[in-house]
């Protein structure tokens, strides 16, 4: 097994870090510069900034807060939100963003997956993939977008699957049912996507517990492991993670 890695997640909305649950419920959680600065000097290994509101608010992901991210730390930034062109992504990566993740416009339109793999190479496209449970799935997991708020009537353990295949770099599984809750990450949903693909695959949404960040690599076969509200509110640090993890055999970077 390669080197577990540490991801924190600034979920930005009107220049802010906020965290809701379920994706609703936002309450403030601070300033994103701030945040990325301090997570860089913490330890971490990567860093997420999504731009929660713009899919839904039908426009692009604000250059200015990625620049201004970017401009603090040294460490391999992926934004998403609001990313459904070349044209967008290209901005994105210029603004500072070193990978982007797609979502909702891949759905729509998953050549756009090939065509920036093509153009901007895997190791910059990163596809979020958001869902509920639903047993009419094969999987049990339905694809849902717009922030988790449409169901589209796909198996996300099939979309996954296609995504590599249009040759996506990561997966960045999340489940609706989780997110925000800090009851734990999804186990049975990371692990069938991580387990039906080769890619690297982002566990994320409700880690609350150190227990849940080695549960998401030794049952749910993570690669990367995010969070956000343990790491915004300072429940635990970092370092404090990755020393758990150490002591329980599963190798870290850093």
């Amino acid at each position: 097994m390669d080197a577990i890695k540490i991801m924190p997640c600034l979920d930005m909305k009107e220049g802010r870090v906020v965290k809701g649950v379920h994706f609703v419920d936002i309450r403030d959680a601070g300033d994103p510069v701030e945040h990325a600065r301090f997570y860089q000097e913490e330890g971490a290994d990567e860093l997420a900034m999504l731009d929660i509101a713009a899919t839904q608010e039908n426009r692009k992901t604000r250059l200015e807060w990625v620049n201004k991210v970017s401009s603090v730390i040294s460490i391999p930034l992926t934004v998403g939100g609001g990313i459904g062109s070349l044209n967008d992504i290209e901005a994105v990566l210029g603004a500072g963003a070193d990978k982007v993740s797609i979502n909702s416009a891949a759905v729509r339109n998953p050549d756009l997956i090939r065509e920036a793999t093509e153009a901007f190479g895997p190791g910059k496209i990163t596809v979020a993939i958001d869902a509920r449970r639903n047993k009419a799935m094969a999987s049990g997991f339905e694809l849902v977008v717009s922030g988790g708020n449409v169901p589209v009537a796909k198996d996300a353990v099939d979309w996954a699957q296609r995504c590599e295949q249009l040759g996506a770099g990561t997966l960045l599984p999340t489940s609706m049912d989780g997110d925000g809750t800090l009851s734990g990450y999804d186990i049975p949903f990371t692990r069938a996507i991580a387990d039906a693909v080769k890619l690297p695959v982002v566990a994320s949404g409700g880690a609350g517990r150190l227990e849940d960040f080695e549960k998401a690599v030794t049952e749910g076969h993570a690669s990367i492991v995010l969070a956000a509200s343990v790491f915004h509110f300072r429940t635990f640090s970092i370092a404090e993670v990755k020393a758990f993890l150490r002591s329980r055999g599963i190798k870290v970077v850093g």
